[in-house]
């Protein structure tokens, strides 16, 4: 279903103003901004657009005890969680504490055999090690038996997550979260590797005993929003107010890095060089990074970032590449048979809003990656079940508007723990516990989802003629990036055009298709520079013959800038078709 977004009584006046074409206008309306002051701000973004630290609940009480750790001379742990967000969060504490002189370790879990965030072994295995104080990075806020058992070791706990809190919080030396209770930061959806850089912040300004942090600690916090950047845009939250800011800036971050691990996982991506943005980072760099935690051990991905020398950098970053193959190859599998089984249990009929599969032996690293294919094949939320004996885990994906914690808070009867987010969530159950929490959750779906709500929506930001797609036009648009979540790529529809060529299957298997259109009136346009336009379709290599066989036709594109080999055009990327 496609759905245009409204002209805008007031686009007029707003490009007027900011001196920019009216679709920009319109574009800058629907992403909820219409006063000219904050368009101009959200077109030319700073970084001291970022809130201060000391907004965060907890983070006083934090740095004055790490501050005490460095006193005594205390051994820290930072202890991370094995995704993206949490590698890069424990980086960006190392380098940190690091810079300050503080005796630090890290310790990330196995995924398949420690599981999601802290475990009494590993809290026992720190104590016996010498730790006296763990930081927790992106997890922790739900483990009250653990905070329990480090207190009677004699462990110092701070707190540092983002996930979202239970009614009964652990007890810790400190917690530090954008979301507690009665909390006050303006921020609720910084990620957990936004909430390290923010104690980073902290620390560098009581190490540099001011507000205005010593021009070392300015250096480390200005490149720590690249990590920050990959956490934020890897976890996909919203990218908007002082998320997008880090991921704006921390993007440009990145691509200038001179960290050995960076500069080694750029090149193994085949980014050195590349203007780096959202796309690079959740299709090419995240994957890499977690397929050290999803086929491995998480570990590698946080040496990369900290100790790792230049040659040491670059055999991980190949170790790294080489893991990735292997997981999309352990996933294709399980999403045929995943994907089989959603059709043999008829879960893809109405009768069910909520699929739930479930498969002995499926590797518990890719079943999140499964789930996440599921729901775009049926835009239904998933739950995606690894069975390793009695070892039960499972990942959970939702859709725009469906709180999966809270589907999961009502099956609660049926699981042994379970936390996430809004749209994506992990849980444990028992083998004999998997039908009656397959039917609980869809019988919660299907209370709470119409019919409706199962047809995906493209949301179309304007209908435009080909003629306002202009080269300066497009640049404008690109400043509103990055994309993703809460700020999605800007997609636009053209109706009426005509092919100006056949299209031409490209792609190593044909898969693809390009196309050259014109608007179907512009009988000029082959005679006009930027009168003709590129596209390509990928994947949809099977819209040929349709096309071929139309007059005319209207096209739901995203505009985008070519800069190959420095011959700069406009282009799009095609992403549906109506025959006219």
């Amino acid at each position: 279903m496609w759905r245009v977004k409204p002209a805008w009584q007031g686009r007029r006046q707003l490009a007027a103003k900011l001196h920019v074409p009216e679709l920009v206008a319109q574009l800058l309306y629907n992403r909820g901004i219409s006063e000219w002051q904050e368009a101009r701000q959200f077109l030319q973004p700073s970084l001291n657009d970022m809130f201060e630290p000391q907004h965060l609940t907890g983070i006083d009480t934090a740095v004055k005890r790490i501050n005490r750790a460095l006193t005594d001379g205390e051994k820290i742990v930072l202890y991370g969680d094995y995704d993206v967000d949490g590698i890069a969060g424990v980086a960006i504490l190392w380098h940190c504490l690091k810079l300050a002189g503080i005796q630090v370790d890290y310790y990330v879990p196995h995924r398949i055999e420690e599981g999601y965030g802290l475990n009494t072994k590993a809290i026992r295995r720190l104590a016996e090690k010498g730790a006296q104080l763990v930081v927790t990075v992106d997890c922790g806020i739900s483990t009250l038996q653990c905070a329990e058992m480090a207190a009677d070791l004699g462990v110092d706990l701070i707190i540092t997550d983002h996930h979202q809190p239970e009614d009964k919080l652990p007890k810790a030396a400190a917690i530090v979260h954008p979301n507690l209770p009665g909390g006050e930061y303006p921020n609720k959806s910084l990620c957990g590797a936004g909430v390290a850089l923010k104690l980073a912040w902290a620390l560098a300004q009581k190490f540099s005993g001011a507000q205005k942090v010593s021009s070392q600690f300015r250096e480390f916090l200005i490149s720590a929003t690249g990590l920050a950047a990959l956490g934020t845009i890897a976890d996909v939250v919203p990218l908007q107010g002082e998320n997008r800011v880090l991921a704006r800036f921390g993007l440009e971050g990145l691509a200038a890095s001179k960290d050995t691990g960076i500069k080694a996982l750029i090149e193994a991506a085949g980014l050195t060089g590349a203007r780096l943005d959202s796309f690079d980072i959740g299709f090419k760099l995240a994957p890499r990074l977690n397929a050290a935690g999803r086929m491995g051990h998480a570990r590698l991905a946080v040496e990369l970032f900290t100790r790792a020398g230049a040659e040491r950098a670059r055999e991980i970053a190949q170790y790294l590449e080489s893991q990735n193959r292997r997981r999309q190859k352990v996933e294709k599998e399980t999403a045929a048979q995943a994907l089989q089984q959603v059709a043999d249990l008829g879960m893809d009929s109405r009768q069910w809003r909520g699929i739930v599969t479930a498969g002995q032996g499926w590797h518990g690293g890719v079943i999140g990656i499964v789930a996440s294919r599921i729901v775009d094949k049926y835009h239904r939320p998933t739950v995606v079940i690894s069975q390793q004996d009695d070892k039960v885990m499972g990942s959970c994906r939702s859709i725009e508007g469906f709180d999966i914690c809270q589907a999961l808070e009502a099956c609660r009867e049926h699981l042994l723990e379970f936390g996430g987010h809004e749209m994506a969530a992990g849980l444990s159950l028992k083998p004999d516990k998997i039908e009656a929490f397959r039917n609980a959750f869809n019988n919660y779906t299907c209370q709470h989802l119409s019919e409706k709500d199962l047809i995906p929506t493209l949301e179309i930001d304007a209908e435009i003629d080909l003629t306002e797609l202009d080269l300066k036009t497009v640049e404008i648009i690109e400043h509103l990036g990055p994309f993703g979540a809460g700020n999605p790529q800007v997609m636009l529809v053209a109706r009426d055009l005509r092919l100006m060529s056949p299209p031409r299957r490209i792609g190593s298997q044909s898969e693809h298709l390009q196309l050259h259109v014109a608007g179907g009136d512009d009988h000029q346009a082959h005679l006009r520079p930027g009168g003709v336009i590129r596209a390509v379709a990928f994947g949809k290599a099977g819209w040929e013959k349709k096309l071929l066989d139309a007059d005319t036709f209207d096209l739901v594109f995203e505009p985008v800038i070519n800069r190959f080999n420095l011959n700069i055009t406009v282009e799009m990327i095609a992403r549906d078709i109506r025959l006219s």
